[in-house]
């Protein structure tokens, strides 16, 4: 069974940082871009930052740049994300989310993402 798990998320403060981590099972994605998505209550999902499997591409929402970091380690089977000065609009639910066509896309689209995780919740508060 093919799974994607995060971790890491949880309550800051305004200004802090948090890393969330997302391990697959079942499967390599070691070939595959990942990237990380996140939901509002009350909104639509959006999309936040993806990486290739050479990690050597990366793409950012225009909301994060800056702030938060992306990375991977094919060993591991694992994607990060490192997000600091976490702002209250942060405040979501964020899933990992990973393709099956092996290439360099760096898509921005939930639809082009065919394996996804459960999420893990992250509260900043002000």
């Amino acid at each position: 069974q093919v799974q994607l798990v995060e971790s890491g998320g949880g309550l800051v403060q305004a200004g802090g940082s948090l890393r969330l981590s997302c391990a697959g099972s079942g499967r390599t994605f070691s070939r595959n871009t990942m990237g990380w998505f996140r939901q509002a209550p009350g909104k639509e999902r959006e999309f936040v930052a993806t990486i290739t499997w050479t990690g050597g591409t990366k793409n950012y929402a225009d909301t994060v740049k800056g702030r938060f970091t992306i990375s991977r380690d094919n060993t591991k089977n694992t994607v990060y994300l490192q997000m600091n000065s976490l702002k209250a609009e942060d405040t979501a639910v964020y899933s990992c989310a990973a393709r099956t066509l092996r290439d360099i896309a760096v898509p921005t689209t939930a639809a082009s993402y065919d394996y996804w995780g459960q999420g893990t919740q992250v509260t900043v508060s002000s």
